[in-house]
């Protein structure tokens, strides 16, 4: 666990010194919105549960969605963060049946945003730490609440100039904390939920850099 602490340490303080190198904007933008979508999410154990094997009987589907916040100071490179409800858990299969152990979580990823492209359609990643807390345990299976772990996603999203902003994007995370203990006194060494998603997003701005500058000019030409 400590190795991966150090790994988050790490590249977050790699991607603060890409964001350093980045050229700054003049107005910097404030964008607000709402995303949502679906996601099929297991957990890792180690070692590995009965039933959980190919990957398809272990999945458990689910829905997301919450809140994003973006605050973009440089041009290439902005700062995203999010509040969200995630439907994540893991199956098992048998000669009975198929049986989900269904898991609801509020999380709180961080994210540093990078994109490239034209002023209207642009190509992103996202990359940064998660950290949640389960709100709601179906199956009474798990004995740890807090969540932590990387999540990185990519996509494309389109500006416009009344509409807002539209982005689609597919999103993976993984978990370093285990639903269950996992020190050299428990069942398992490791527990960690992963999932991954398909997302849509609708954003419109605070604080509009092009708008500001429209504003501007047309002062200056009443002037």
């Amino acid at each position: 666990m400590r190795i991966e602490k150090y790994i988050v340490v790490l590249v977050l303080c790699a991607l603060g010194l890409r964001v350093n190198a980045q050229p700054r904007l003049r107005t910097p933008e404030f964008w607000l919105g709402v995303h949502g979508g679906v996601s099929a999410g297991t957990v890792l154990f180690n070692p590995s549960v009965a039933g959980m094997s190919p990957i398809t009987n272990a999945c458990v589907l689910g829905g997301n969605g919450g809140l994003v916040f973006r605050y973009a100071g440089h041009k290439y490179c902005h700062f995203q963060m999010e509040l969200n409800y995630l439907h994540r858990g893991w199956a098992t299969k048998t000669d009975e049946g198929r049986t989900a152990y269904n898991l609801h979580y509020i999380e709180l990823p961080i994210f540093m945003h990078l994109n490239f492209g034209s002023e209207v359609c642009r190509w992103f990643f996202n990359f940064g730490p998660q950290i949640g807390y389960r709100v709601w345990d179906e199956s009474n299976r798990t004995d740890h609440p807090f969540d932590w772990g990387l999540a990185a996603g990519t996509g494309l999203y389109i500006r416009t100039r009344k509409a807002g902003l539209y982005q689609l994007e597919i999103r993976y995370d993984f978990s370093f904390g285990g639903v269950v203990g996992t020190s050299l006194t428990d069942n398992y060494s490791m527990a960690s939920p992963m999932d991954l998603s398909i997302n849509l997003a609708w954003m419109m701005p605070i604080r509009d850099r092009r708008k500001a500058a429209e504003r501007q000019k047309t002062a200056s030409l009443k002037e």
